[in-house]
């Protein structure tokens, strides 16, 4: 359960404790005025909830609280699911058993011990609650109106387009070209780093060269695998067959696997791109690199890394070093996200608050986007001055880490989106996520709200992705628009950030590693 999503989550207990059928539960179980503390003392905290997750970033003791009360949610939550599940029982029995079965499973004495039972749990929640909710007091946290809507104005604009993403980068897409089609290198396989900070968009450059017309004429072979933290050779050999052969090939030995890769690429020029890569152990890349000899000359391995170590050990070209946007650069690309139709702002003094905000960004697209599609929900030059002052101005700017950046935007996402986009850390990095499995394990946990009774929740789950889309959450989709896109990635970074405002309630591990929770609050549990 990520941050914000503690909001809904007591949203959801109030509403079934306010259901017509557990207040006849509470009555059958003599539990009724334990179930209606509950729901008072819930109610109480919720009010002041989405202001205490707001500002837990700022203070620990705050930070301390919400963890606290998180605990205890949980445990609040698994009470009512014991409850939904007697109720099922229940009414399986009365259809599905004989008359006898039922009057044992329904006589006093059974009711008496269940309903003390969950009466001490009820209880011992409450307890636990009241503690949390007079702590809260001393944090003078205050209520907030919940946001429901999104601005018109992104609805209207959310088709998929990606022409933002190559600002700036024209002449370093001309000179990757140059050298990956340059005839007089004579290696047959050789390695071109593309090498900076998080966030530069150093997997987006390779994609417009990957995809370039001139490129795909040249390379009679193209392949595309992404890295990220584990370097295993034989993983990443078995991920290059697969992408040669269209199908993920069967367990087979290292030597297998070389001779199948090479019968796919022997006297053939190909272009090969090994994203998002950090290991700097020679060996292993020489062990790789040995299993790629055998393309025909000219073949060529484009490799993206943050690491110049990185480059170094694996590069038999010139390193291509990408570098931050320039000012005029940066201001093009958030205009595209914080203004309508990418046009200037009307006001000159929210154009002067959005040059200084751009200018903190550092030249780094993926922040100047992020913090553009936040912008792009406040209408006055009181709301832009307040969030450059008081919230960019808090930042903590270390060089190379645009974290904080990309937390601040996360802070500002409707609670319900807040939710549905740290879902999204159950998948491992540069995973493919089909829109519809994600939507379902939205609608699996409880995170889609209808706003109507004849709304499909299926497409609220789409509206919630083409929000987090036009906020620059979600990236990299198949499909000309929105509207008919299948699959989706998230960036590296944004992944991280999912991950740490999940902290430990998910974890996601190899099923052969020796890794557990240091915590039992764990909710979530993956394992690839």
């Amino acid at each position: 359960m990520a941050e914000g999503a503690l909001f809904n989550v007591a949203e959801g207990i109030i509403g079934q404790l306010g259901k017509l059928a557990l207040k006849e539960i509470g009555l059958l179980w003599g539990v009724k005025d334990e179930l209606e503390n509950l729901k008072n003392t819930v109610s109480t905290i919720k009010a002041v909830l989405q202001a205490a997750e707001e500002q837990q970033a700022q203070s620990h003791a705050i930070k301390d609280w919400v963890a606290k009360l998180k605990d205890v949610l949980f445990e609040a939550d698994d009470l009512l699911d014991d409850f939904s599940t007697e109720v099922l029982q229940r009414e399986v029995m009365t259809r599905n058993k004989k008359a006898k079965e039922v009057r044992i499973f329904f006589s006093k004495s059974n009711q008496l011990a269940y309903g003390l039972k969950m009466g001490h749990k009820i209880k011992a929640i409450t307890g636990k609650l009241d503690a949390i909710d007079v702590d809260k007091n001393r944090f003078h946290l205050e209520e907030r109106p919940r946001e429901t809507q999104v601005n018109n104005r992104v609805r209207e604009t959310h088709g998929f387009v990606c022409v933002e993403d190559f600002i700036g980068r024209k002449v370093d897409m001309k000179m990757i070209k140059e050298r990956l089609l340059d005839s007089n290198i004579e290696q047959y396989v050789s390695v071109l780093p593309i090498v900076g900070i998080g966030g530069l968009g150093k997997t987006t450059l390779a994609q417009f060269v990957f995809n370039d017309d001139e490129i795909k004429s040249h390379f009679e072979k193209q392949l595309w695998v992404c890295i990220s933290d584990d370097f295993d050779v034989k993983m990443i050999v078995e991920k290059i067959l697969e992408c040669a052969k269209g199908k993920k090939p069967e367990k087979l030995e290292m030597s297998t696997l070389i001779n199948d890769l090479h019968k796919e690429i022997d006297g053939k020029r190909y272009l090969l791109v090994l994203d998002d890569v950090w290991n700097d152990d020679a060996e292993k890349w020489d062990r790789l690199k040995g299993s790629l000899l055998g393309g025909a000359k000219g073949s060529k391995i484009l490799v993206t890394t943050r690491e110049e170590k990185v480059a170094k050990i694996s590069k038999t070209i010139e390193a291509h070093f990408l570098r931050g946007l320039n000012e005029e650069e940066s201001w093009s690309l958030f205009k595209q996200k914080a203004f309508e139709n990418g046009q200037e702002p009307e006001t000159l003094r929210i154009k002067e608050i959005g040059m200084e905000i751009v200018r903190k960004c550092r030249g780094i697209p993926l922040a100047i986007k992020t913090i553009g599609s936040l912008l792009c929900f406040k209408n006055s030059e009181d709301e832009w001055l307040s969030f450059m002052n008081k919230e960019f101005s808090k930042l903590d700017k270390k060089e190379n880490d645009i974290l904080p950046t990309l937390k601040l935007s996360y802070d500002h996402l409707p609670s319900h989106l807040k939710q549905c986009f740290a879902c999204c850390s159950l998948f491992p990095k540069d995973y493919q996520i089909e829109k519809e499995l994600l939507i379902k394990v939205w609608m699996a946990q409880g995170f889609i709200k209808a706003s109507g009774q004849n709304q499909c929740l299926g497409d609220v789950g789409h509206e919630y992705l083409i929000d987090l889309r036009w906020r620059s959450f979600f990236q990299e989709v198949e499909g000309n628009r929105w509207d008919d896109v299948t699959k989706f990635k998230i960036h590296d970074l944004m992944h991280d950030l999912a991950i740490s405002v999940v902290g430990l309630e998910s974890i996601t591990f190899g099923i052969n590693e020796e890794k557990w929770m240091k915590k039992p609050i764990t909710c979530h549990l993956v394992l690839i």
